[in-house]
């Protein structure tokens, strides 16, 4: 049964990234639509996880001859690989990814096209494309090849920062930056590769350290290489942060309480573990990682009854928000300690997540 575990803190999907292309034109014109053909219904079917609606629209746009612009045609394949990724369906992904030239080629920049773009120049490729591109060989079990995608990906985006930091454009680009390191952080998290890692994020640390999420992010690797004392330390830092800045709103100061919770847990001190996690949880009734850790440690208490009321209270009050499969896989494996019948209570928990939850759950979780 997985808890906040440093995994999660590295392996995240950022929407933001779908629709800027790596000369982002967003603050040029007044609405995504005014971006590429249709991109705000797009971006709504992305965000509600409505998978299938979108290889649908792109296979639509594409018969009706919709997409009139180059840069149109690239903004809609992007989204027709991210939705296949999201589906699961990576050979078709992949398939579609070789279907195309080198993302660096002169076909997909502005000025190969004058007529249309006049007196623009750079790439027109998104961003995302160039994530997924890397990311691919991984969800493939290449997972080396997919590694050397990413720091090439990572090279890239650190020879922009440099670039664009020479004319005063820089903010994009060194989010993109964090992004990228948390994703190769995440790749050698998941086979220990604990030294990789901690290179890695004191390298962003050592640059920004009044970023309380990153040096939280710090802490949980320490914590991982078992190393207790430093974890602490770098929590007691967040925590200071967040105290200095006078940071109130309920982010921040559930950041502080889950770090110090994590710490208590790895003490087996349980009860206190979640009176942290209730105070998280009554300052946002939508932090879903404390909502699971307190379950946990609930269960950890010999309170099985309890652990498993937190977990379906929080998918009946808040569904879209407490529905992934870390939560649900927990919830199930409660079942199978507290139920004889186990197996008829997963299946209506797994009738009603197949009506409620977006296209890209895996309905595996519920272990039926």
């Amino acid at each position: 049964m997985d808890s906040d575990t440093p995994e999660s803190q590295f392996l995240t999907t950022d929407l933001q990234t779908l629709t800027l292309s790596t000369d982002p034109l967003t603050d040029q014109f007044g609405s995504l639509n005014d971006l590429a053909h249709e991109l705000a219904s797009l971006q709504d079917l992305a965000t509600r996880g409505s998978w299938r609606s979108i290889l649908d629209k792109v296979a639509r746009a594409r018969a009706q001859s919709l997409l009139n612009k180059p840069h149109d045609h690239l903004v809609y394949f992007t989204y027709n690989v991210l939705a296949l990724t999201k589906l699961r369906r990576f050979t078709e992904a992949a398939a579609e990814i070789d279907s195309l030239e080198d993302l660096s080629s002169s076909r997909y920049r502005y000025e190969a096209y004058p007529k249309v773009y006049p007196n623009r120049v750079g790439s027109m490729v998104p961003f995302s494309l160039r994530w997924l591109d890397a990311l691919m060989p991984i969800k493939l079990g290449r997972r080396q090849d997919g590694l050397d995608r990413l720091y090439c990906l990572l090279d890239f985006v650190r020879s922009k920062v440099k670039e664009k930091g020479e004319i005063g454009s820089v903010a994009v680009w060194k989010r993109r930056e964090v992004f990228v390191i948390n994703g190769i952080i995440g790749v050698h998290l998941n086979q220990k590769e604990l030294s990789a890692c901690l290179s890695l994020i004191k390298d962003l640390a050592s640059r920004d350290h009044t970023d309380p999420v990153l040096v939280s992010k710090l802490g949980y690797i320490q914590m991982q290489m078992g190393d207790l004392e430093g974890a602490k330390s770098s929590f007691n830092v967040v925590q200071g942060l967040v105290e200095k800045e006078g940071q109130v709103g309920s982010e921040f100061r559930n950041l502080v309480s889950r770090n110090k919770a994590l710490v208590y847990m790895v003490g087996k001190d349980y009860v206190s573990a979640v009176r942290e996690y209730e105070e998280c949880i009554e300052r946002d009734h939508n932090d879903v990682v404390a909502i699971n850790n307190k379950s946990l440690c609930l269960m950890y208490l010999r309170d099985l009854s309890d652990s498993i009321k937190v977990l379906e209270n929080a998918l009946e009050r808040v569904p879209t928000v407490a529905l992934n499969e870390t939560l649900v896989v927990n919830l199930c494996s409660m079942y199978e300690l507290a139920y004889v019948n186990h197996g008829e209570v997963k299946r209506t928990l797994s009738s009603w997540i197949a009506r409620v939850a977006p296209d890209d759950f895996d309905s595996a979780s519920t272990r039926i």
